[in-house]
């Protein structure tokens, strides 16, 4: 991922509701919830909710598929997961991090 699709995915997520309905949509898997259930859940009006989900779609951190008349939105996966290792590349300078934060050198990993 580069610098310019990290920014714009960033700048997506740095909205309340925007933020809610990735999180939501990350729990929800492949499968993926139609707009207006999105809203539903999380109180949301209809209104808001095209422009959020737009908002999400330009930044592809989500995807639209038809099924029916209905729009199904699901997160974008391997956005995500390239979101999550473009910030951590050089996370403790190469070496591997554990769960709690703290960085260790290679020879301090238990075999």
């Amino acid at each position: 991922m580069d610098t310019k699709a990290t920014i714009s995915a960033l700048a997506a997520l740095a909205q309340e509701s925007r933020l809610a309905v990735f999180r939501l949509l990350v729990q929800l898997g492949p499968e993926g919830m139609a707009a207006t259930r999105i809203g539903e859940a999380l109180g949301i009006a209809p209104s808001s909710m095209s422009f959020h989900l737009k908002e999400l779609t330009h930044a592809n951190l989500i995807t639209a598929r038809h099924e029916g008349r209905f729009v199904i939105y699901s997160a974008n996966f391997d956005t995500m997961n390239s979101l999550i290792g473009f910030l951590t590349e050089n996370c403790c300078g190469g070496n591997v991090c554990s769960p709690n934060g703290v960085c260790l050198a290679t020879e301090d990993i238990p075999s």
